[in-house]
């Protein structure tokens, strides 16, 4: 809606209430309709109007900024050049998050605007694999092929030669190559890193007086990830290596909604599970429904029209081994009739969007279709719930988000040095300049070899939503928002042997107007 319809239709509402704006409080909201909407304003004012016993005729411009003024709340704004959020400097205060500043009445002000909700992709029903080699070998062409594509769109990479004919040039020619990690080895204190296409394979040298920054992309390189080489031919078959290119995520403009709304994003409950903290997310629907927090908080949860939880909605059961003696439900039907009740307490007009997990009942290889209605009824009376794969993307009120669980993490973090459980959103990073969501095949992370890679990261968005880590990591990366979600799962067993301290219920959400998140905690 413009700024001009959303002034007409603030004035129309204090009507229809029997009031009028005097001059300098419409000039008021004529001024503010650039960065707030007046509607929303407006039905802020017409509450505290109905709690005074003698009621104006006029709304006065003092009467309107006094309903603006906010305290203020920690928030993490978009950066234009990558940087990564330290989460201690964004969290909300427990004493913030526990007293209501006033007894204001609550209305849900996103319960008014329609919900624009777009699944862009999404594999479930396309899935075909039986895992046979030849699958595997189409698969894996299917992803050169893709990635080939995505980088030859980079100006410094479209004329890249392949590896047969590199093969034959003469000495001394600089040339750059295109092909798939297949091996990466060190050997005398030098690097030697072997690459394949389609038709040849080649192996290059990383020599000790290479660049520095040569040297940090090469400990970089993951098994099975595609990239581009600037190389010098040698005399022999080996290339000496100049550069290495990643795919990489071009600078774009970022899509933004039109209307002030939130989503909340959000991962990892593992109802069932003896280490949820239930209390916290509690807390959390309570927020949601307007009857805990401070004004600030209450003001974002009358505005959020979306929740989207990025997998492990349930514990599962038999996941890992000894897991049942951290389960409370013992049954994943069950486990999934609690979670189906749990999400049945927020609010009607807050769209809920899940995607599975490696906890979650479908297959653990990815892509993971979608939860099936035999254990997450979508649409259970009234409430209906987006049960979508993993990977997925959406548009929500324009704003693109690829939802993904994050399984693979765990491999980046096991391969790349310096990348740590402390910081997932390095490793997102990470993904995001490979362009792909698990190059590494035979990990931790299981890849099913369908006739097309849906793990290839095609489409720039604009939010990068995963979890599984557990640990909540914020960023921006080349005007990409990175948020990992943390999760609602106490230390487990399995974690304390890791070494990794969750963050449990703190929650990002973020304003699908400006892109700017906002951390709440529920602890």
């Amino acid at each position: 809606m413009s700024e001009k319809g959303k002034l007409q239709k603030a004035v129309e509402l204090t009507m229809a209430a029997g009031y009028q704006l005097d001059k300098e409080a419409f000039d008021f909201l004529s001024n503010i309709a650039t960065t707030d909407d007046p509607n929303i304003i407006v039905h802020r004012a017409l509450q505290k109007i109905e709690a005074l016993e003698e009621k104006p005729l006029f709304i006065c411009k003092s009467f309107l900024e006094a309903t603006v003024a906010q305290p203020t709340i920690t928030k993490v704004q978009q950066q234009a050049q990558p940087q990564c959020i330290k989460k201690e400097a964004t969290e909300t205060s427990t004493a913030m998050v526990e007293h209501s500043e006033n007894n204001e009445p609550f209305y849900p002000y996103a319960k008014d605007i329609e919900s624009k909700i777009e699944i862009l992709e999404d594999a479930t029903g396309k899935l075909s694999s039986n895992g046979t080699m030849e699958e595997y070998l189409q698969y894996f062409q299917d992803r050169f092929r893709r990635m080939e594509k995505l980088l030859r769109q980079r100006m410094d990479v479209k004329a890249a030669t392949p590896i047969s004919e590199a093969l034959k040039s003469p000495t001394k020619t600089k040339l750059k190559i295109i092909g798939m990690v297949q091996e990466k080895r060190e050997a005398k204190k030098q690097l030697f890193i072997t690459i394949e296409d389609l038709s040849a394979s080649a192996t290059i040298l990383i020599p000790s007086k290479a660049q520095e920054e040569v040297h940090k992309k090469a400990q970089m390189l993951l098994p099975d990830q595609v990239i581009c080489v600037a190389v010098i031919k040698t005399r022999s078959q080996l290339f000496l290596a100049e550069d290495i290119i990643f795919p990489e995520v071009g600078q774009k403009p970022n899509h933004r909604a039109t209307e002030p709304v939130y989503a909340v994003l959000t991962s990892d409950i593992h109802i069932g599970s003896a280490k949820f903290n239930k209390e916290a997310f509690k807390r959390f629907l309570l927020w949601l429904n307007g009857k805990y927090g401070n004004e600030q908080m209450k003001k974002i949860a009358s505005q959020t029209k979306y929740v989207l939880i990025a997998g492990d909605l349930v514990d599962g059961v038999g996941v890992f081994p000894g897991q049942v003696k951290e389960l409370v439900i013992k049954d994943v039907h069950k486990q999934y009739r609690l979670a189906a009740k749990i999400l049945g307490k927020i609010p009607q007009h807050i769209e809920i969007i899940v995607s599975p997990g490696n906890h979650d009942a479908p297959r653990k290889a990815l892509p993971q279709p979608a939860i099936s209605e035999e254990f997450l009824p979508t649409s259970e009376g009234s409430r209906k719930i987006y049960s979508v794969a993993n990977p997925c993307r959406v548009s929500l009120h324009g704003v693109e988000v690829l939802m993904y669980h994050g399984r693979s993490l765990d491999d980046i973090i096991g391969t790349v040095p310096d990348i740590t459980h402390e910081h997932p959103e390095k490793a997102m990073r990470i993904l995001m300049q490979g362009r792909h969501l698990a190059p590494i095949y035979g990990g931790k992370t299981l890849l099913s070899p369908e006739n097309r890679d849906y793990l290839v990261i095609d489409k720039v968005p604009d939010i990068f939503h995963a979890g599984h880590i557990h640990v909540l990591g914020c960023c921006n990366y080349r005007g990409v928002l990175v948020v990992n979600s943390g999760g609602w799962q106490e230390q487990t067993d399995y974690m304390a042997k890791l070494g990794l301290v969750p963050t449990p219920g703190k929650v990002p959400v973020v304003n699908l107007q400006t892109l700017e998140t906002t951390i709440l905690s529920f602890i």
